[in-house]
């Protein structure tokens, strides 16, 4: 259980932003070619990061909009890469940052469930044998060979989670969906995550909710400004957060 599975080493993430606004691409390939040029600003949405997660930790991460709070499970996620830094990953990892992305609408349920599984690294075979579990966990059986754009967000949501999670991965990072769904699907999203917990997985939550950060990780990050403002034990790290926002 100390063995490290990710760590952060003075990651930065820098993305340019132009003084003007260039409305088409069109329009920025005729300044770029006279040379007329555009003038940018700087902004580290992520700024000289560092820290380290054991196997088996479930780790919250915190922080106020624009924090940097997803750009960091972006970094982790290998969605993109830092401008400064290094990052080391260990194990099959499991992002879910936005639940539903790599839906066809116009196919069915049933369609997504193995084209989603494909793009998470999962064969044909597996997705065939686990396929009357995903759609039992996701809840929307009677739906299941509908094409996705009659579904609402939620139904999306619930049926991307039981995609991505059918399977324990080494590594489990989780974006802001742990409102997914009603009141019955939340308890059961919950005890999943627990349950891999239990049982060995690596868990990374963003969340503005206090109380689930708490219930959920045994440690938390607060991010302030690309930042880390404070890390170390849940509760105490939530407390302050909670204060502060409060003061």
């Amino acid at each position: 259980m100390d063995e490290t599975v990710i760590k952060l080493d003075n990651v930065t993430v820098r993305f340019r932003i132009p003084h003007e606004k260039i409305p088409t691409f069109r329009e920025y390939a005729i300044r770029w070619i006279k040379r007329r040029g555009v003038t940018f600003s700087h902004f580290n949405a992520l700024d000289d990061v560092s820290f380290s997660i054991k196997k088996g930790q479930t780790v919250g991460i915190i922080g106020s909009n624009g924090a940097g709070k997803s750009t960091l499970l972006k970094v982790i996620s290998r969605v993109i890469r830092p401008t400064e830094g290094r990052v080391f990953l260990k194990g099959r990892i499991a992002p879910l940052l936005e639940l539903g992305a790599g839906f066809d609408y116009e196919m069915t349920g049933r369609e997504n469930i193995f084209l989603n599984g494909a793009v998470l690294g999962f064969s044909k075979k597996n997705m065939a044998d686990q396929i009357e579990q995903i759609v039992d966990f996701s809840g929307i059986k009677e739906f299941i060979d509908a094409p996705v754009r009659t579904y609402s967000s939620g139904m999306v949501a619930r049926l991307g989670f039981a995609i991505a999670t059918h399977i324990q991965p080494e590594v489990l990072i989780i974006d802001e969906i742990l409102s997914v769904g009603d009141a019955e699907f939340q308890q059961k999203s919950t005890a999943r995550i627990l349950n891999y917990h239990k049982n060995g997985s690596t868990i990374l939550i963003v969340s503005h909710n206090a109380p689930s950060i708490k219930q959920l990780c045994d440690h938390a990050i607060w991010l302030e400004h690309g930042s880390i403002k404070m890390q170390g034990d849940a509760n105490e790290v939530v407390d302050h957060y909670s204060a502060y926002l409060h003061s």
